[in-house]
């Protein structure tokens, strides 16, 4: 059987390396012939020599260069954001996942997608900035990988559309989900990227103690599946078992019930239309005897970042890329501990409310929005005592 080529964008994050340790496990089936990265040279050029990768790309371009001299002439080695695009353009290119945050390669998945090729999403932000026009494009060829669509995503296999009454997708509740409110005050950038579950970058550790990412996923996910904002609902579930599950109008249910393992999302997504054999022990379902299941509604109240991304969603328009721009900044600030925990959600709130501007009319024009409020929420700031 002829091994199916694999390009990994985004391979030194936590999601590129679930993808990486399946292929690994999977080698007879998948052979990653290109990666892609930020800034780590060390780290790209070892897990090429790993992979006997044969394309290895950059976005930062000083660091490209030093890929380019350190490699040796062993890879195919290219730069910025053009070198992605290179990427997508290489005939031997024929699935790609997409495990980098922000927006930056967002020109990469249009060509991607106008290319014809097969994608596997773990990109939050640029389905929320940019969906109205990546969506058309993408066919069925966008599979999501992040844990909770791809639950989502299972549990619709085979079920038609006008069948869902709704779905809903999990949170843990982060690191301070019991903690009172007068205490969010003075929590620190070190207690607050410690997630108790998912092991993950420092932006989305921030986003998920805010539940910013949980409205972040809930604005993706009307996107993904073509649903009406009412249908779309977050719960907390700190055990984090359960993923999503869907509620039809027959009064069924369907839950996606697995550990909380990236590796798994990534079995099902590459192994699409089939599916493949678990590998790892440690994957393998948790002992039912005795468990236990906590859901319960989150709290807005301390979590305001949650009700300002379901106000996005709600308004539509400028208003969605303006929410992962003002989110970009907010979050910077409180990790040079230049605000307060609380505050991200206040800076968020003062961006969007003071946008006076239209809608974009194109993906170009939403990206130009998200780098708008991402200046417009740095601002000027007096750095905070430590």
């Amino acid at each position: 059987m002829k091994k199916r080529n694999i390009a990994v964008i985004g391979a030194s994050g936590s999601v590129g390396g679930a993808v990486l340790d399946v292929c690994s496990r999977q080698s007879d089936v998948f052979r990653v012939w290109a990666l892609a990265g930020n800034r780590n040279v060390e780290k790209i050029l070892s897990l090429g020599r790993y992979f006997n990768t044969e394309f290895l790309a950059l976005f930062d371009a000083a660091a490209s260069e030093r890929l380019k001299i350190e490699s040796e002439g062993r890879f195919s080695c290219h730069g910025g954001i053009n070198g992605l695009l290179s990427l997508v353009d290489d005939p031997r290119c024929e699935e790609i996942v997409f495990a980098s945050s922000g927006t930056e390669t967002l020109p990469v998945l249009v060509r991607a997608l106008q290319t014809g090729k097969r994608v596997y999403l773990a990109n939050k932000e640029i389905i929320v900035a940019a969906g109205e026009w990546i969506m058309p494009l993408a066919g069925d060829r966008i599979i999501p990988l992040d844990s909770e669509h791809n639950a989502v995503w299972q549990c619709l296999r085979g079920e038609k559309s006008n069948s869902v009454n709704n779905v809903y997708l999990t949170a843990s509740g982060g690191p301070f989900l019991d903690t009172p409110a007068e205490e969010l005050k003075t929590v620190s950038f070190k207690s607050a990227r410690c997630h108790p579950v998912w092991p993950m970058g420092m932006k989305i550790s921030i986003d998920s103690a805010t539940l910013m990412n949980k409205g972040i996923e809930m604005i993706e996910a009307r996107h993904l599946f073509s649903l009406p904002n009412e249908k779309i609902h977050a719960l907390i579930h700190p055990q984090a078992l359960v993923h999503g599950f869907v509620e039809f109008i027959d009064g069924s249910v369907k839950m996606l019930f697995s550990r909380p393992d990236m590796r798994l999302a990534v079995l099902s997504a590459l192994g699409f239309p089939e599916r493949i054999e678990n590998r790892s022990l440690e994957l393998a379902p948790p002992y039912l005897g005795g468990l236990s299941l906590e859901f319960r509604e989150p709290d807005e109240k301390r979590f305001p970042c949650l009700s300002l991304a379901k106000e996005a969603s709600r308004l539509g328009g400028p208003y969605p890329a303006l929410l992962v721009g003002a989110d970009e900044g907010a979050v910077e600030l409180f990790m040079k501990n230049a605000i307060g925990f609380t505050e991200i959600p206040e800076r968020i709130e003062e961006v969007l409310s003071s946008y006076d501007g239209g809608a974009p009319a194109s993906w170009e024009e939403s990206l130009s929005l998200v780098e708008f409020a991402r200046r417009a929420s740095l601002g000027s700031v007096i750095r905070r005592s430590d």
